[in-house]
C-alpha cells in the first residue's frame, strides 16, 4: 500500500471519441488484473477513510482496495458486497468525483485520487466470470411476504435483503423488464443492459418472484397488495417530467428526455420503438438541442451524437463550475463533440405547432445565492441569440406522479413536492405496513442513494417481523 507517491493515478483505458461515437458500447475498457492491483495499492489507509464517509452506502473502500493489491479479490468481493447489492453498477455510473473519489485524501494532496469506481467494477466482474456470486439460499424461510412496487436500484435492492432472511418476495413494475431506468433511462455506453439482466436473473433464482407489465391502479389497488402481503415497499422512482415553460415548448420537435432515452434503449434491445421508427424521437441528421444541466441531459447529449445528429449543443442556465451533473461526463460529451452553451436559458421554441425549427435563448449571469445556497441564474438583458434546432429535448428534472390517486391510497402521506412522507430511520409511512424508498421519497437523486433506501426499509421490516415472533416454515 502507500504507493500514491510512486505510481500515478492510472484509469481503465477509454476508446477513442470517433470510435465510441459509432456505437453504444461502454466507453471505459475493464483494468487488467496488474493494473487494477497497481492502482488499488495507492491507497494510504487513512485512520479516518472520508471516502467511506461520503459514500452514501458506507462502503468498506480502504479494506477492499487492500484485498485486491494483495490477490485477494475474492475476499475483496465479499467485502464490497457486503454494504452494496449492485457493485458492479455503482462502479459505472456513481459520480465518483463528487462522492468517494471527490473526498479521497490524497486526492487533497495533491496525488490523484485513488480509482475507486473502477476498481470496484474490476472486483465484481471478476467474480462473476469466476462463479463467486451464488444464488441466495436462506438459513430457513419465512411465512411472512413483501410486495415491492419498482423494480429499480430501491426495489431490488431491498429484495435481495429479504430474501437473505428467507422473506417471500414479489417485485412488481410497470415495464417489461426488470431495473427500470437502469434499463430504459441510462444509455449502454455507461451501463450495458446484460449487466441488469444478470442481477435480475440471479435475483429470480434467489427466489424473488417477479410481476411485471403490473401497474399498480391498473391491475391493483395498494390496498389490495397491502392485504396479499404482509408489508408492502413502495421504489417506484420519479417520472414525470418537469415541463418547459415558454411559448413554442408544444411545439412538435419538443420531447421529454425519458420518451427520448427509453426509446432509444429499447431499440437497443430489439424491440419495436414505433416513435423512433417514424423519425420522431430519432436525432439522426438533425440539429439538437438539450435543455438541461444534469447527468440525464448528459445522457441525451451523447445518445444523440451515437445516432448521427447533424449537432448537438447542451444549454444550461448556470455555469460548468455550478454544473449539477458529473465533470466527468461533460468531458465525455465534449471528447465526443457536444457544444455546451453555459449560462444560457430558453426563452421560446421558433417554429410552429407542426414542427420546432431553433431555440430563442437569454444570456445569463450568476447573481446572489438562492434558498438552496447556489447563486440563481439573472438574464442579462439585451443579449438574446438563436440556435437552430430540429429536435429539442427537456431534461429539466422529474417529479413524482400522483401516487395517492394513481394507488386509489389516499392516505397515502405526501409531501408538498408529491413525494411520500416517511421515517428517515426505518423508510416506513404512517400507512401501517406501507414502506418507501429510492426517489419517491428523495425526489430524482442518485441510483447509490435507491440502493441505501431500499436495504435501511428491508432492514426495518425485518425487525417489524422479528417483533411479531411468527416461527419460520422450515428451520435448518
Amino acid at each position: 500500500m502507500l504507493q500514491f507517491v510512486s505510481r500515478d493515478r492510472e484509469t481503465p483505458p477509454k476508446r477513442d471519441p470517433g470510435a465510441r461515437r459509432r456505437d453504444f458500447g461502454e466507453i471505459y475498457q475493464r483494468y487488467a488484473e496488474e493494473s487494477a492491483a497497481a492502482q488499488a495499492s495507492r491507497c494510504s489507509q487513512c485512520g479516518v477513510p472520508f471516502c467511506s464517509n461520503h459514500c452514501p452506502l458506507g462502503n468498506d473502500i480502504p479494506d477492499w482496495l487492500k484485498l485486491v493489491a494483495e490477490d485477494r479479490l475474492e475476499e475483496a468481493y465479499a467485502v464490497s458486497s457486503a454494504t452494496n447489492n449492485m457493485p458492479e453498477v455503482c462502479g459505472r455510473i456513481c459520480p465518483q468525483d463528487r462522492l468517494c473519489e471527490g473526498a479521497c485524501v490524497i486526492e487533497q494532496s495533491g496525488h490523484g485520487t485513488v480509482t475507486i469506481g473502477a476498481v470496484e467494477q474490476y472486483i465484481t466482474e471478476t467474480a462473476w466470470e469466476e462463479g463467486w456470486i451464488k444464488p441466495i439460499v436462506p438459513a430457513h424461510e419465512r411465512p411472512q411476504s413483501v410486495g415491492i412496487i419498482g423494480a429499480g436500484p430501491a426495489g431490488l435492492a431491498a429484495a435481495e435483503e429479504l430474501r437473505r432472511q428467507g422473506v417471500q418476495v414479489t417485485v412488481y413494475d410497470r415495464y417489461d423488464r426488470v431495473g427500470g431506468l437502469l434499463v430504459y433511462g441510462i444509455p449502454s455506453f455507461k451501463l450495458e443492459k446484460h449487466v441488469i439482466s444478470r442481477r435480475a436473473d440471479y435475483l429470480e433464482k434467489s427466489g424473488v418472484t417477479f410481476a411485471l407489465n403490473f401497474e399498480v391502479g391498473r391491475d391493483a389497488t395498494l390496498g389490495e397488495l397491502r392485504a396479499k402481503h404482509d408489508a408492502v415497499m413502495i421504489a417506484t422512482g420519479v417520472y414525470k417530467a418537469r415541463e418547459l415553460i415558454c411559448p413554442g415548448a408544444g411545439n412538435e420537435g419538443v420531447v421529454a428526455a425519458l420518451d427520448y432515452l427509453t426509446a432509444s434503449n429499447r431499440k437497443g434491445l430489439g424491440d419495436a420503438v414505433a416513435s423512433f421508427d417514424d423519425g420522431s424521437l430519432d436525432a439522426a441528421g438533425k440539429r439538437v438541442v438539450v435543455i438541461g444541466g444534469g447527468d440525464t441531459a448528459m445522457d441525451c447529449v451523447r445518445t444523440a451524437v451515437r445516432q448521427g445528429a447533424k449537432s448537438v449543443t447542451c444549454m444550461y442556465r448556470r455555469d460548468r463550475e455550478n454544473m449539477p451533473g458529473s465533470a466527468r461526463e461533460v468531458a465525455n460529451a465534449e471528447e465526443e463533440g457536444v457544444v455546451f452553451q453555459w449560462l444560457a436559458a430558453p426563452k421560446a421554441v421558433a417554429g410552429d405547432a407542426a414542427k420546432a425549427s431553433g431555440v430563442r435563448a437569454a444570456r445569463m449571469e450568476l447573481g446572489e445565492a438562492d434558498e438552496s445556497g447556489r447563486r440563481a441564474p439573472v438574464e442579462v438583458a439585451g443579449a438574446d441569440f438563436d440556435l437552430e434546432a430540429d429536435l429539442v429535448i427537456k431534461a429539466l428534472g422529474f417529479e413524482p406522479e400522483d401516487l395517492p390517486t394513481l394507488f386509489g391510497e389516499k392516505d397515502l402521506p405526501v409531501t408538498a413536492r408529491g413525494t411520500i412522507k416517511v421515517d428517515p430511520l426505518t423508510m416506513e409511512s404512517r400507512v401501517p405496513g406501507v414502506y418507501a424508498a429510492g426517489d419517491i421519497v428523495r425526489g430524482a437523486s442518485l441510483v447509490v442513494w435507491g440502493i441505501r433506501d431500499g436495504r435501511v426499509a428491508a432492514e426495518a421490516i425485518i425487525k417489524k417481523f422479528d417483533t411479531q415472533h411468527i416461527r419460520p416454515i422450515a428451520a435448518e
